[in-house]
């Protein structure tokens, strides 16, 4: 417990005054009223105020009588106070916290307890679409840094009194807070008791970078193998269908994404078009991302094991056959471009985007024709690695892009040291990172795979009419 607010309110006020730092801290602002011939003050952060409703409240205190006054803060805050997020706080603690967090804090002489008046307002931009996760149709809304938003965004779409809204905290100095989403009667009671006690017992200074930072809080197993334990969305309606399926969503405070759990690879690859287009289309999309993660996941590996064993290359497909010199090993050739392909993103995320289209321009003709002409690179190289670059932002999902991407560089060193054996042992410990992966339930990460529910299975890779899809749960 914590230490309780006194009777005395100059104490009260000369010890917060102690503690926040007054004279130093600008935005940290007191402001002395009378309140029915009463002394009080008011605490409140500069920039969290929404001006219009506290001037009004100001107002309403300016013309209390003595005899309108009750004898306790919670009668005040029930009976007299005209205004609805209202709270009663009785420990300094807490009210150093509320107010830290943005509540308005009012102290009035002759009561041992603070009235808290949430009337903040927090410096937001709007809930436009995010640009990461766009879809063709669809609510263009998305998430932004502001919790409450957020949770609102949420209840707008689930209308239901089953949606809960639990709020935590983690973090020593930063107090975060994290509001886990869910519905009563559908979420597994396991695994929340399981996700709120690790939430609890989280013992970090603070959420530096929030959700990554909870993430890795939360997920007790190692982090060795690449592939993410956890899917992050942007986008309000997908976090809504998630917890509609009986998932947990996950937001902090200060992040514009929505962490859902348990998670398995085939809800990492789904994205919002599948339900937004016809079954038939919905579909299509579903299957042709999967394909394409195949594909860049093998493609470069197989090439240069075809490179390595010409013989293998039947006649109709002689032409993939490399014709100009080679003066740089094939193998060192996907490494360098591997590299390179990375370090043009990173970079393209630092340029000024009036700048980036020229930059990517230019880039892409110095480092297509020259670096061909001047024999560094091979013409067929830089087409299968262009293919890869571009085929990676078919996921929406950045964690497992980079996964692939680490499955397929150990592939390439691998065949290229050992040949097909190496081929076949980098694709056997791709799948054994896969299938070895653990939901933060502890559940399979390839469900409904393995264990094989079929009815399950058909719904991952086919988009059905949404009443089948009723049907089958």
């Amino acid at each position: 417990m914590g230490e309780k607010l006194s009777l005395s309110y100059n104490e009260n006020v000369s010890k917060l005054n102690e503690i926040l730092n007054l004279d130093t801290n600008f935005d940290i602002i007191r402001k002395g009223i009378r309140v029915a011939g009463r002394d009080a003050c008011i605490y409140f952060i500069d920039g969290f105020l929404e001006e219009a409703i506290m001037e009004k409240l100001l107002e309403f205190f300016y013309k209390l009588k003595p005899e309108e006054m009750p004898e306790t803060a919670r009668q005040m805050v029930d009976h007299v106070v005209p205004y609805v997020e209202v709270s009663v706080i009785t420990e300094q603690d807490d009210l150093i916290k509320n107010l830290l967090s943005g509540v308005t804090c009012l102290l009035i002489d002759g009561y041992d307890a603070c009235i808290g008046l949430d009337c903040r307002s927090y410096p937001m931009r709007s809930v436009d679409e995010p640009s990461k996760d766009k879809a063709l149709r669809g609510s263009k809304d998305g998430f932004v840094e502001t919790l409450v938003f957020n949770t609102a965004l949420i209840r707008r779409r689930i209308r239901s009194p089953k949606l809960t809204m639990e709020i935590l905290t983690a973090g020593k100095t930063s107090q975060t807070d994290i509001v886990l989403c869910y519905m009563e009667n559908r979420v597994d009671r396991k695994l929340l008791r399981e996700l709120r006690g690790r939430i609890n017992t989280i013992k970090l200074d603070s959420l530096t970078m929030n959700q990554e930072s909870l993430a890795e809080c939360i997920y007790e197993r190692k982090w060795v193998n690449p592939f993410p334990k956890f899917k992050f969305t942007e986008r309000p309606d997908a976090a809504s269908a998630a917890i509609l399926e009986g998932n947990i969503v996950v937001l902090v405070d200060n992040s514009p994404q929505a962490m859902i759990v348990p998670t398995s690879v085939f809800d990492i690859v789904e994205e919002a078009d599948d339900y937004y287009f016809p079954p038939v289309t919905g579909s299509y999309l579903r299957l042709t991302r999967f394909l394409i993660a195949i594909i860049t996941l093998l493609l470069t590996p197989t090439f240069l094991l075809l490179f390595q064993n010409p013989q293998w290359v039947p006649e109709w497909l002689a032409f993939i056959q490399i014709k100009e010199p080679v003066n740089v090993p094939i193998v060192w050739q996907f490494l360098i471009l591997e590299l390179a392909i990375d370090g043009m993103r990173l970079a393209a995320i630092n340029t000024p985007s009036m700048l980036s289209t020229p930059l990517s321009v230019t880039a892409g003709i110095v480092l297509g024709q020259f670096t061909v002409d001047s024999g560094w690179f091979n013409a067929e190289i830089m087409m299968y690695m262009a293919f890869v670059a571009i085929a990676n932002y078919t996921q929406s999902s950045y964690e497992l892009s980079y996964a692939l991407k680490f499955m397929r560089l150990i592939m390439l060193v691998l065949t290229s040291l050992f040949g097909l054996w190496g081929y076949i042992a980098g694709f056997a410990l791709t799948l054994a990172a896969i299938a070895g992966n653990k939901t933060i339930a502890g559940k399979s990460y390839i469900y409904p795979l393995f264990p094989l529910n079929l009815n399950q299975l058909k719904k991952r890779f086919l988009r059905l009419r949404l009443k089948e899809e009723t049907e089958g749960k």
